[in-house]
């Protein structure tokens, strides 16, 4: 009995774990297409899609989403090699094809996936590859964080002159920020947080979370080390640019998305990238959800005066969909290619007759 108990316990861990992991983003996901969708006229999406898209803008943004896969491989392979790892490229490839088809699934469990298939395949430690990607991860984080700074710097005047034209959202922002009960819990949570970290400190729960801080920091420092740091922060550039292109290039798809870039110029695309940034943080099945809300809410900072608000919100859900809908369908033909090839080269690996 003691056993069996035992084993029960240890299985509660995993299945919460699991709960967070995979159901709570499926659950968001449903939620937040459910709250998108039940306001959205199907017949009338369509129909300004097949009126309206320039399908040939959207084709070159999904060829600049599979050069910003590569370039994402490329800088990859800095930080593996600086470890030991010397990977080829083709696979490195292959692995970030199969992180975001994974992801679409479940959430997360990608960049686990791509951590295990590059220890396996390199016959490497696999705490050292995930710790690589970590870092990874952790200067997409970064590079997010200062684009966000960047672009509410810079677009500050359309954003206050857009809550100032929607006075129930004025008023629901200035609200939140002059609230006395905001600033109670913030300050409340720095509080505890302090006391936790600083007169816990042999506490399980607060050595696990020290530990782990820790070791996000030593594999973020690994970058400042290494080799190649110079050619890696090119990579980042070139990784984000990309990134931000294919949102670019797509907004010449539709008549009016080009209005706003012809008026408002870059800006206005910035703005609805770093939104959808940020968005992409939200747990979710590759973004479907909170990355067309932050690009509506975008598009809307920029409506023309005096334009049809039901029209214009109509146009943004067509562009928003279709934009999302067209990458999540690359993601998978990418991710289905990806795993023919691994499955291919295990069996030629196979084949080749062992000294």
């Amino acid at each position: 009995m003691t056993e069996k108990k035992a084993t029960k316990e240890a299985a509660k861990p995993s299945f919460w774990r699991a709960l967070l992991k995979y159901v709570v983003p499926l659950v968001i996901t449903v939620g937040l297409c459910w709250m998108l969708f039940s306001k959205v006229d199907f017949h009338q999406m369509v129909e300004i899609i097949r009126r309206d898209c320039n399908f040939w803008w959207i084709a070159l943004g999904m060829a600049i989403s599979i050069l910003s896969h590569v370039v994402r491989a490329m800088r990859w392979s800095i930080q593996l090699k600086a470890l030991g790892i010397a990977t080829p490229l083709a696979p490195l490839v292959y692995s970030i094809f199969g992180t975001y088809a994974v992801n679409l699934v479940f959430p997360r469990l990608g960049e686990v996936w791509r951590c295990g298939y590059i220890a396996q395949r390199q016959q490497a430690p696999f705490t050292t590859v995930f710790g690589s990607m970590v870092a990874d991860r952790l200067a997409d984080t970064v590079t997010v964080a200062l684009l966000t700074l960047i672009t509410f710097c810079l677009a500050s005047g359309a954003l206050i002159a857009y809550l100032k034209e929607n006075p129930a959202a004025y008023e629901g922002v200035m609200n939140t920020i002059t609230s006395p009960w905001l600033w109670l819990v913030v300050g409340a949570c720095i509080a505890f947080v302090w006391w936790l970290f600083a007169a816990q400190k042999q506490n399980k729960f607060v050595k696990k979370i020290r530990g782990w801080v820790a070791d996000l920091w030593d594999g973020f420092a690994v970058v400042a080390k290494m080799p190649g740091k110079g050619r890696w922060l090119l990579l980042t550039v070139a990784l984000w640019g990309c990134y931000y292109l294919q949102l670019f290039v797509a907004f010449f798809a539709f008549p009016f998305t080009t209005d706003v870039v012809l008026e408002h110029g870059a800006l206005a695309v910035l703005v609805c990238f770093v939104l959808s940034s940020i968005a992409m943080g939200v747990p979710s099945n590759g973004g479907i959800g909170p990355w067309q809300y932050a690009v509506i809410f975008g598009l809307a900072i920029y409506m023309p005066l005096g334009a049809d608000k039901a029209l214009y919100t109509a146009n943004s859900t067509a562009f928003a969909n279709l934009v999302l809908g067209c990458q999540t369908l690359l993601l998978i033909l990418l991710g289905i290619w990806t795993f023919i090839y691994i499955a291919l080269s295990k069996k030629r690996a196979k084949a080749i007759p062992q000294p």
